[in-house]
C-alpha cells in the first residue's frame, strides 16, 4: 500500500514537513513553558516518533524560531515570539521565489485579500517606508 506521502494510510493524511513544523510550533505556543519533546509528541496525539519530533524541533531550532535550554539531563523547547509568522512569510518567500511570473503572481495575492488584510498590509508597507525616504515601495520609482 502506497507510501508515497500524498495519500492516507490507515484512515491518517500524512503531513509535509512545514506542516508538522507549524503543528509542533502551535504547540509549543500554547505550553504552559518551556516543554519537553516527549511532552510535545503527546500534544500531537502521540502518532509521531519521538526522533521525528526531535528532528523537527532540532530543525526549528537552526532556524531560530524555538529556544532550547537544558533542565536536569533533558532539553526543554520553547518557541520564539514570532516563530509561526517568521516560518510562514519564509515558505511565502520560496514559493514565490520560484515562479517565473513574479508580478502575477502577487497581484494574484493582493486581489484575494480581505479589505482588512489589505489595509493591514498597506500600513505595513507604509511603515517600512516612511515618507521622504525615497524608498518608494509604491512602484514606479
Amino acid at each position: 500500500m502506497g507510501e508515497s506521502g500524498d495519500g492516507e494510510e490507515g484512515g491518517r493524511r500524512r503531513r509535509g514537513q512545514g506542516e508538522l513544523a507549524t503543528e509542533v510550533l502551535t504547540v509549543l505556543h500554547g505550553a504552559p513553558g518551556p516543554v519537553t519533546a516527549s511532552w510535545v509528541q503527546e500534544q500531537l496525539g502521540g502518532e509521531l516518533a519521538y526522533t521525528t519530533v526531535m528532528t523537527i524541533l532540532s530543525r526549528l531550532l537552526a532556524k531560530q524560531a524555538v529556544s532550547r535550554s537544558r533542565v536536569g539531563r533533558a532539553y526543554v523547547w520553547s518557541a520564539a515570539a514570532d516563530a509561526a509568522a517568521g516560518l510562514t512569510a519564509r515558505r511565502m518567500r520560496r514559493l514565490l521565489d520560484t515562479e517565473p511570473d513574479r508580478d502575477a503572481v502577487l497581484a494574484s495575492f493582493v486581489t484575494a485579500l480581505t479589505p482588512e488584510d489589505e489595509q493591514l498590509l498597506r500600513s505595513l508597507l507604509n511603515a517600512a517606508d516612511p515618507p521622504g525616504s525615497g524608498a518608494g515601495r509604491g512602484g514606479g520609482g
